[in-house]
């Protein structure tokens, strides 16, 4: 599944962004290669860099990385429910709620770099379990209307957005 087979119909305008910064990736090798960057980055970086926060009110790289596991755990359980022709509404959510109530910057970087890695393998898998059939599925979240595929690029692109921004504002 590469990201140029998407149609804008499948994915919200908000996640444009996302999914158009990708360029044209193979969606497994993108999660994949994406991960890998982001942990070489991130694991040898002292603590006071980790909870560093380059403006009031924006979150530090421990809180960043804590918003990358729960957005990969929301968006693959909707590519989950999706896949398997789950017609219910998913609701959003505040992703600033989450993150106020994740108790980030109390956590051990290697705590949330293993889990962050359990998460992505755990999506890794998920999407090659798809048939393309699966893949095509679309749900409704968020009062959107989106594609397991489309999913699965937003995931990583989003990781990248949230990447891009640690080695402009945080290194």
């Amino acid at each position: 599944m590469n990201s140029n087979q998407l149609n804008e119909n499948e994915y919200n305008p908000y996640y444009k962004f996302y999914i158009e910064a990708l360029g044209e990736v193979n969606l497994i090798e993108a999660l994949t290669a994406s991960f890998e960057e982001l942990m070489q980055i991130i694991r040898d970086l002292p603590e006071e860099k980790l909870i560093f926060q380059y403006d009031e009110g924006k979150w530090t790289i421990k809180e960043l990385l804590q918003h990358l596991i729960d957005t990969e755990r929301i968006m693959s359980y909707r590519a989950l429910r999706f896949s398997r022709n789950d017609a219910t509404e998913l609701q959003g959510f505040d992703e600033n709620w989450y993150v106020d109530n994740s108790n980030g910057n109390d956590r051990n970087i290697n705590d949330l770099l293993e889990e962050f890695k359990c998460a992505r393998r755990a999506s890794i898998s998920l999407f090659k379990s798809f048939t393309d059939e699966m893949l095509a599925n679309f749900g409704t979240a968020n009062g959107s209307n989106m594609t397991v595929r489309a999913l699965g690029f937003i995931i990583t692109g989003h990781q990248i957005h949230h990447l891009n921004i640690i080695k402009e504002r945080y290194l």
